[in-house]
């Protein structure tokens, strides 16, 4: 279980020192919707089109389930994951979805796979069994890190989505804990 200060990830984690996972507060709204709009504006790993305020971070998450962030050395916080119900049936609690980003300067640090590491750690904690992620199709890198991470293809929407003047699907990725 997470302590509410910040711990530092093993290197073994990151491949360097100098990050910390930490559980999520208010204070890093800011951060946090930077980091994200970055992607709303330039990438298919938002599947948002126009930038968002802080508020829509207290309408996504879910009360009860966890939310860490990684700070850089210097607290920066740099990268920002939860987890959510899948479904609001009492007869899906078995399974969440799980939301993570990294600010660009800071991917293929090993950040996205130890906040992964460590929410389903909490997941199972909590009963939760299933991870669910929710994927662009045009997000290449984001299906090639959960494919080699254990999580399967489990269902496709085709064309539900039009961002940036390109049709994409929806790929659903499942793990079993």
């Amino acid at each position: 279980m997470l302590r509410s200060r910040a711990e530092p990830m093993e290197r073994s984690d990151t491949g360097q020192l100098g990050y910390r996972l930490r559980r999520m507060s208010e204070a890093d709204s800011e951060a946090i919707v930077a980091i994200f709009n970055h992607y709303v504006e330039n990438s298919f790993a938002a599947y948002l089109d126009r930038p968002v305020e802080a508020a829509f971070f207290q309408k996504v998450r879910q009360p009860g389930y966890p939310a860490l962030v990684v700070e850089a050395a210097g607290g920066e916080v740099v990268g920002f994951a939860f987890l959510r119900p899948y479904h609001f049936a009492d007869t899906f609690k078995r399974a969440a979805e799980i939301v993570y980003f990294i600010g660009a300067r800071h991917t293929r640090q090993g950040l996205g796979t130890a906040l992964l590491e460590r929410l389903t750690a909490e997941a199972r904690a909590m009963g939760i069994d299933t991870l669910l992620a929710s994927i662009c199709s045009h997000n290449e890198p984001s299906l090639r890190f959960h494919e080699r991470r254990g999580f399967v293809e489990c269902g496709r929407l085709l064309r539900v989505g039009r961002k940036m003047g390109r049709d994409f699907d929806v790929v659903w990725m499942q793990r079993l804990l």
